[in-house]
């Protein structure tokens, strides 16, 4: 049986591109809000994949944001008048609609934690703000690395002293899940077709033999405990 799930943030469970966007035009409103909110994204993976191949110790999230931030302002030249304010927009990201109801209705069944590449402290902070009732924090931080490193689910399969098999990752990303159905856990793909916009081209289907597939997570909540 399982007794925990862990999820994926970013796209899964919050709408960053949004969320972003909203702040970015507050903020910095000589920007294009989408257009930004996208690019600053764009300097996610890289700027972790550095970390991943040992070009640099663990940096947190939150100050790679803050690095990428900067350099997008360069290349779009712009000026953010208080990068540090902005930074935090990455903390303040709106759930999906579905996403707290579910979360409330897993509860009762398993442990609940995010398994993020954002820091301890932006979780926290993100979680008082979106209502995530989180029964801890794993991820990235614990791990000292970035998923998909194959530490990462490890790490937090260890923190919760839960065998892999006992452990559920929760993921709108296929490559997400693969890295930890490598592992030995079990993995469940909700999908989110807009979290790149409208036209999005990835992650729109399940590409592997995931344990569940589901619309969202209150579906997902029924999947897994019929009987509520």
């Amino acid at each position: 049986m399982v007794q925990a799930l862990i999820f994926d943030v970013f796209g899964t469970c919050v709408d960053w591109r949004s969320s972003v966007a909203r702040a970015v035009s507050e903020q910095l409103p000589a920007a294009d809000p989408t257009l930004f909110a996208e690019a600053w994204r764009g300097e996610y993976d890289p700027a972790m994949a550095r970390i991943r191949d040992g070009e640099r110790g663990y940096v947190p999230l939150d100050d790679l944001h803050l690095e990428n931030l900067e350099r997008v302002c360069a290349n779009l030249g712009l000026t953010c008048p208080d990068p540090a304010r902005l930074n935090k927009a990455w903390e303040a990201l709106a759930p999906w609609p579905d996403v707290v109801d579910g979360l409330h209705k897993m509860r009762p069944h398993a442990l609940l934690a995010p398994c993020s590449n954002g820091s301890i402290a932006m979780m926290a902070r993100l979680a008082r703000h979106a209502g995530l009732p989180w029964d801890c924090i794993l991820g990235a931080e614990i791990a000292q690395d970035y998923k998909p490193a194959p530490a990462v689910y490890r790490a937090a399969c260890a923190a919760l002293r839960l065998d892999p098999s006992e452990v559920m990752m929760v993921a709108a990303h296929n490559g997400d899940l693969a890295a930890a159905q490598a592992e030995g856990l079990k993995t469940a793909f909700v999908v989110r077709p807009t979290e790149y916009g409208a036209m999005q081209q990835t992650d729109l289907d399940p590409e592997g033999d995931w344990d569940y597939v589901a619309g969202d997570f209150v579906a997902l909540a029924q999947m897994i405990w019929p009987e509520g």
